[in-house]
């Protein structure tokens, strides 16, 4: 079992930065697949970025360059830059992790059906 707990979402304008963290219990996260997704209301949740367990990480075409994922392994926690914050980031973001194969891409890590450990969720809102 992977008990995930999210922090750091708030409240932005437009152009701000804000960073959210994940820790996680019950597992190693370098041992596991680990990802953030969002959901904005009326839309369904999608694939923001992603880390394998080499290391490897992936972004949304919507977030490349403005976000940055990071794990702390000493800290078991995972981090999400959010840099250039627009009004269309405004959503719930969750942590997610699975116990996925070494070698796992953005075609499976970006799926939120893939994962079966999943965070409360964090608010993160934009004004233009």
């Amino acid at each position: 079992q992977v008990q995930l707990v999210e922090s750091g979402g708030g409240s932005v304008q437009a152009g701000g930065s804000l960073r959210l963290s994940c820790a996680a219990s019950g597992y190693t996260i370098s041992m596991i697949c680990m990802g953030w997704f969002r959901q904005a209301p009326g839309k369904e949740r999608e694939g923001v970025a992603a880390i394998n367990r080499e290391g490897v990480i992936y972004y949304s075409d919507s977030v490349k360059d403005r976000f940055t994922i990071s794990q702390d392994t000493a800290k078991n926690t995972m981090y999400l830059q959010m840099n250039t914050l627009k009004p269309e980031d405004t959503a719930m973001y969750y942590c997610a992790a699975y116990v996925c194969l070494y070698g796992s891409k953005w075609d499976r890590l970006g799926l939120n059906r893939n994962y079966n450990y999943w965070g409360q969720g964090t608010q993160v809102s934009v004004s233009s």
